[in-house]
């Protein structure tokens, strides 16, 4: 019974386990490969902020069409645009064609935009009290995949008479179909279970303007945006610039994807313990010591250790403005809300991702975590402004 009430968990994190391996491919190798392709350096994270800007444009088609169409036909298409995303990568880097990697960053990003609605499909498919330890489980899938998706891409990097990392593209395709299988043969639309199911639904106006809304998003949104910023620029600083090797630079990213992902063994119980308010201040704080520690010339065990603060910063900001949002809306809003708020978050995401290149081409490291400073006092503000109202509303 346990099982059946949880198949929908249970189901999308072994999907995502496979699915998600794309995005830390794409960042290990898109601005390295971005670097060898693009036609000057200032390029060479083009194909990761394309990456988001896919990701960023397919927020609303993806909600809407999981809307009429419902979830499970949203993930088919979602993992059919990243295979074929995957495998005209492996083209172009074979043809030496910098648009067609482009095109291939801007199709997987598409379909990033519908694997992040696997969190809404599992919240709905639990107890309201059960949400943030769901996320947290869900969020398992990313420990996984921080540890197959580099691995896979550095191991079929070189292979026999293929160009350099077309085989690393060809690898994700394989961890892709995977993931489609998956969904295609176990995954069930489920129904959402909110007591408010026939409750109709408020004015746009309405909801946004809710604190919890807002700092759900603006905290989700800072976080993405700062962990696309310095996590694109950090391939390009340590390989290209630094000259660090392929090994030191994917270990780094490692760590710093898996501790995105490893504090959701215990982060999903400090919001029923303390609230989501406090795990986003937590949030705040991590992020606030990863840009401290980045600072200046960094060696290694700089990069690593911003990085790693970098990733449990960004967990505690998405778990903590996931669970404000999911407590925010009504049933009958649930879309609506859910595609204008990926808009936004993913929007800045793209911001954060376009401006490395050029803040790490124009000045340095430095100015990519500068870069970081107004977005961060963005979150305090609106933070403080909330804080009171949403103590009181128990949050």
């Amino acid at each position: 019974m346990i099982l059946q009430n949880y198949k929908t968990l249970i189901v999308l994190t072994l999907a995502q386990c496979f699915g998600q391996t794309a995005a830390p491919i794409l960042i290990l190798l898109g601005g390295i490969v971005g670097a060898q392709l693009a036609p000057s350096i200032d390029l060479a994270t083009l194909p990761i902020a394309i990456q988001i800007i896919g990701l960023a444009s397919a927020t609303l088609p993806a909600t809407f069409l999981m809307s009429k169409l419902g979830r499970k036909a949203g993930f088919l298409i979602g993992n059919l645009l990243c295979l074929s995303g995957a495998l005209l990568a492996a083209w172009s880097i074979a043809q030496e064609s910098f648009v067609l990697f482009c095109v291939a960053a801007f199709m997987v990003g598409n379909f990033m935009a519908f694997s992040h609605q696997v969190r809404f499909a599992v919240a709905e498919s639990v107890p309201t009290e059960q949400v943030p330890k769901s996320l947290a489980i869900l969020m398992f899938a990313g420990i996984v995949a921080a540890i197959l998706g580099p691995e896979i891409a550095r191991r079929f990097s070189d292979i026999g008479e293929l160009p350099l990392y077309v085989g690393s593209f060809l690898g994700m395709a394989m961890l892709i179909t995977f993931s489609f299988v998956i969904v295609l043969l176990f995954y069930q639309n489920s129904m959402a279970k909110q007591a408010d199911h026939d409750q109709d639904a408020r004015p746009m106006a309405q909801i946004f303007t809710q604190p919890a809304i807002i700092l759900a998003i603006i905290a989700a949104a800072v976080g993405y945006c700062v962990m696309s910023l310095v996590m694109t620029a950090t391939p390009v600083s340590m390989h290209e610039m630094e000259q660090y090797s392929l090994d030191d630079t994917t270990r780094v990213i490692q760590s710093h994807i898996l501790a995105m992902f490893i504090p959701s063994l215990f982060s999903g119980f400090l919001i029923t313990w303390f609230g989501a308010l406090r795990i986003i201040q937590a949030g705040f704080i991590s992020l606030v010591a990863c840009v401290v520690i980045g600072w200046g010339k960094p060696e290694f065990i700089h990069y690593w250790g911003s990085l790693v603060l970098l990733g449990i910063g960004w967990n505690f900001l998405y778990l903590g403005g996931t669970t404000l949002l999911t407590r925010s809306y009504r049933s009958a809003e649930r879309f609506k809300v859910q595609g204008v708020n990926d808009f936004l978050v993913f929007g800045l995401q793209a911001i954060g991702s376009l401006s490395a290149g050029i803040l790490l081409a124009g000045f340095g490291w430095n100015g990519v975590m500068g870069f970081a400073l107004p977005l961060l006092a963005l979150l305090l503000t609106t933070m403080v402004l909330s804080n009171q109202q949403l103590k009181t509303a128990g949050n």
